[in-house]
């Protein structure tokens, strides 16, 4: 689509589809001329998926493959599938995807299911269904979280979705509120939508080169049902905004992002911890999390919706136990800013201080794509079939910065960065 008005009041919703398409391969993906892309999508987000495989063509791709889901077929399975169908997993399709980024395909998902949609469903079904598709994935998750591919991730409106988050609303209100909300978080209300990213980039790596240059030791966390104290991983890296792959491809894993990112040392985080807005995972939702840790493991977990299926996501493995990944987010980011809870884990992270249960991602330790799982291991990082962020952050929290000799410094008071 060209000649599209820079006055964002002017542009139709074609217009802004466009554009966010153009942002996921320009700018989230930084996909390279020759490469292939392998992208997942919901039938309903169909338009989104056409428009990026048209601006991935354009932008020179080998080839496109997507693969579709459907929400109606998945719970025909909860519905009607044996029981034995939930130990099981397509291990020749994941094999298949790991197969796809071995030989150099970019890896882009479009976010946007029904958060509520296995809410009736047998929680001990969802577990262990989660649970095969996580080992089935594994070998295909090891390129991402070593980042050795470029990926990213952008979302598209759904009804259910939008029905989900503006419950009150009829259902085209709800969607096209829903579509506006996915715009202006992902930097599309602009002039020009790339220069504004890159702009914003730009700033994350600020905040990030300011962490990295005072190495603390931990993070100490306070707020209402929050006293946590979070020691970092040795060599530990604060990421924050796109980043080089081990491809030499630089991309932007989500789009949107407000967070700077780093490793905690998974045996050494111990308190309380109180989730701020509910998770929701794999279709179903968890409410009002609150976790309590001793030397890095979880001893115990309640949650006041969810229960089961939070003590499933633990129970995965014993790295499931264990946090993989801190970031921080202030409270005046442009998503808490909207007042929208999405119930979508890539935005609603984006909008509070967050922590992720489970797989650590190398990048985030000096060389960590060029050390072996046991020297990764050595300097604090976990191991796990699964990692799921939770928010922690609200306009209450206090974060402190502990020193190498011991020191507090204050870092975000109220959310916000000091």
């Amino acid at each position: 689509m060209t000649n599209i008005p820079t006055s964002p009041e002017e542009r139709t919703h074609e217009q802004n589809l466009d554009l966010l398409a153009q942002v996921a391969v320009n700018v989230g993906l930084g996909l390279q001329r020759g490469q292939e892309l392998l992208m997942t999508a919901s039938l309903d987000a169909l338009p989104l998926a056409r428009r990026i495989t048209e601006h991935a063509y354009r932008a020179g791709a080998s080839l496109v493959t997507t693969m579709y889901s459907d929400d109606e077929t998945t719970l025909m399975r909860y519905q009607l599938a044996p029981d034995e169908s939930f130990d099981r997993a397509a291990g020749w399709l994941y094999d298949g995807m790991a197969a796809a980024f071995k030989s150099g395909s970019a890896r882009l998902a479009i976010a946007g299911g029904n958060p509520m949609l296995l809410s009736h469903a047998d929680p001990d079904k969802v577990g262990r269904a989660n649970s095969a598709m996580s080992k089935a994935y594994r070998p295909a998750l090891e390129y991402i979280s070593r980042h050795d591919i470029n990926w990213t991730i952008v979302a598209s409106a759904t009804p259910a979705w939008a029905s989900a988050v503006f419950p009150n609303d009829a259902p085209d209100i709800a969607l096209a509120k829903l579509w506006d909300a996915i715009f202006a978080a992902s930097r599309i209300h602009t002039a020009d939508p790339v220069s504004a990213w890159k702009q914003h980039d730009s700033i994350l790596h600020v905040h990030a080169a300011r962490l990295n240059e005072k190495r603390y030791s931990a993070l100490r966390y306070r707020g209402p049902g929050t006293d946590l104290l979070l020691g970092l991983a040795d060599d530990h890296l604060w990421l924050g905004g796109g980043t080089t792959a081990g491809n030499g491809l630089y991309c932007i894993p989500n789009i949107p992002t407000e967070e700077v990112f780093s490793m905690p040392h998974k045996d050494r985080v111990d308190g309380t911890v109180t989730a701020t807005k509910p998770l929701s995972h794999q279709g179903t939702m968890i409410e009002g999390i609150q976790v309590r840790f001793e030397r890095g493991r979880i001893v115990e977990a309640r949650a006041t919706r969810g229960q089961e299926v939070l003590q499933k996501l633990i129970d995965t493995d014993d790295g499931a136990r264990h946090l993989g990944e801190v970031a921080l987010v202030p409270h005046s980011s442009p998503i808490a800013n909207s007042g929208i809870i999405f119930s979508n884990t890539l935005f609603d992270e984006n909008a509070a201080s967050h922590i992720a249960m489970g797989q650590s991602y190398a990048s985030t330790v000096r060389d960590g794509e060029k050390l072996t799982p046991e020297q990764l291991a050595a300097k604090g990082a976990n191991h796990s079939l699964i990692h799921v962020d939770w928010m922690i952050g609200s306009d209450k929290l206090d974060v402190d910065a502990i020193t190498a000799s011991g020191n507090e410094e204050p870092l975000m008071r109220g959310g916000e960065w000091v």
